[in-house]
């Protein structure tokens, strides 16, 4: 029986975690994401190349002491689960088999599980997360003080009853894909009914009115859920947003007047009355190159193309003389020139789900510039994140927060058109790294397609590619003589013409 393993993930990052036969892999998972710095919803867990069951416990799943798991990256589109509500004898009467069935997302809660199958498509209502129980203290006359009866959740020998334990999600849990089972009962507790329903709002607050719309459209073909009205508001637990600013739209100057209407609604006024241009994530899931037709002697090496590989390969063998201190210098001061002359660049910035939105910014804007125009198109703007984009030698940066000062032209070494990638901190919470919108309603709203024009395919003759080979065979020649193997001039003996 396994007493620890070793989680190692794609940096060959190692994490020990130590095991008993009652633990379970969705555990061993969060704790080595926990150590690693990952967030355990994103990965999943294979040994020997075969993808481990989560829901199950070290006693079940078959690994040796020691064993060595690796982390694989899942998809961060949520799968659907398929789940069943074995309810007890009080609640079952109506309910065929005394089971409920539907269908939810991988990242629903539990307890939005629970808050679902309150309302059937049928209308019938049921009472899951708001039960209480009503108890007599010696001595005391009356009806008694009403104490809060919790829910207890049985998977697959696993009980779940803790308020945290029911914030966790199938997907945490385990199950990805496919049907899961919950027997469900209930329990008296000590707690009054009333200090329940705070912890109940201090818990699932916002949990709920950020997640009903997922759990809603995984169901297939049910019924919305209509909330109970012990349920939040659907204004309390949202952070609170600024109104967005007036959105007018300003008109291209520079465009033709044909399509002046067109550039007009592409543009709309942005944070700190910038335009900018907003554009929507891609309607489906294929990129569009995969969808373009294509033909495959196009990837045919020639000979031509066999040279010109041999050649590069000759020319990396060589030795190459490493520049000097004023040729530095003079490279620098060349780029420092060059980089004094651009007066603004378009950024373009795209964010987890797709979407992008795109803006000019001038040599003056700055660091702090460019956070404060992300943080004023995001609908999370509390929330922690960073900027990255490819520098001069391609390689990818990170544009440092701290160094807010410093100039994007001037300083990063922005030209032309840059694009900036947009990601979560580790800090930032589950919900903001969820699969949702980034960006305002406001904006979204304003939101277009990009539009990719359509290129027809050119054919070339044959004898165009022989044109290069042809040319530099004249010009091995010198007056109408092939020197293809004579003696070069600096090689003759003297006294020999």
């Amino acid at each position: 029986m396994a007493s620890h393993v070793t989680v190692i993930d794609t940096s060959a990052r190692r994490a020990v975690v130590k095991t008993t036969p009652g633990k379970y892999l969705s555990d061993v998972l969060q704790e080595a994401c926990t150590r690693l710095g990952l967030n355990a919803s994103q990965y999943g867990l294979k040994n020997n190349n075969k993808p481990i069951d989560l829901s199950r416990n070290i006693r079940l799943s078959g690994l040796s002491s020691g064993a060595k798991l690796e982390l694989i990256q899942l998809s961060r589109s949520p799968s659907v689960v398929s789940v069943a509500l074995q309810l007890p004898e009080s609640e079952a009467l109506g309910v065929q088999n005394g089971r409920l069935t539907d269908k939810f997302p991988s990242t629903t809660t539990l307890w939005l599980v629970l808050r679902k199958f309150e309302t059937d498509g049928a209308g019938a209502s049921r009472n899951l997360t708001a039960r209480s129980l009503p108890k007599i203290e010696a001595g005391i006359s009356g009806g008694g003080r009403l104490f809060y009866e919790t829910p207890i959740l049985q998977i697959v020998g696993r009980e779940l009853s803790s308020f945290p334990d029911l914030q966790k999600t199938l997907g945490q849990l385990g199950f990805n894909s496919g049907n899961v089972m919950i027997r469900l009962s209930f329990r008296s507790t000590e707690l009054p009914l009333e200090e329940a329903m705070s912890q109940i709002d201090q818990y699932f607050k916002a949990l709920e009115g950020q997640e009903t719309r997922g759990a809603d459209a995984g169901s297939a073909g049910e019924t919305s859920l209509s909330n109970p009205s012990r349920s939040p508001k659907p204004d309390e637990g949202q952070p609170h947003q600024s109104p967005p600013q007036t959105q007018t739209d300003v008109p291209s100057p520079q465009s033709p007047p044909s399509h002046a209407s067109q550039a007009s609604d592409s543009i709309v006024t942005g944070p700190m009355q910038r335009p900018i241009s907003v554009f929507a994530p891609p309607s489906s899931t294929t990129p569009l190159a995969a969808r373009q037709q294509h033909n495959d002697a196009d990837y045919e090496p020639t000979v031509d193309h066999a040279k010109h590989h041999q050649t590069r390969l000759a020319a990396s063998t060589r030795n190459k003389r490493l520049p000097t201190d004023a040729e530095i210098d003079a490279a620098e001061s060349s780029q420092a020139t060059k980089l004094s002359a651009v007066r603004d660049v378009e950024i373009k910035i795209r964010f987890p789900d797709q979407s992008s939105v795109v803006s000019h910014f001038s040599s003056i804007d700055t660091v702090s510039t460019l956070y404060e125009f992300a943080e004023g198109v995001m609908e999370r703007d509390n929330e922690p994140f960073w900027l990255k984009y490819s520098g001069p030698n391609g390689e990818m940066k990170t544009i440092e927060r701290s160094k807010g000062g410093e100039r994007l032209i001037g300083g990063l070494g922005m030209m032309g058109r840059v694009l900036v990638n947009f990601g979560w901190d580790e800090k930032a919470s589950l919900e903001a790294r969820g699969p949702g919108p980034v960006l305002k309603e406001a904006y979204r709203e304003k939101a277009r397609e990009i539009e990719i024009n359509d290129f027809k395919a050119v054919d070339i003759p044959e004898t165009a590619a022989g044109g290069r080979a042809s040319g530099e065979k004249g010009k091995e020649k010198e007056g109408g003589k092939d020197r293809k193997g004579g003696v070069p001039k600096w090689l003759k003996l003297p006294g020999k013409k």
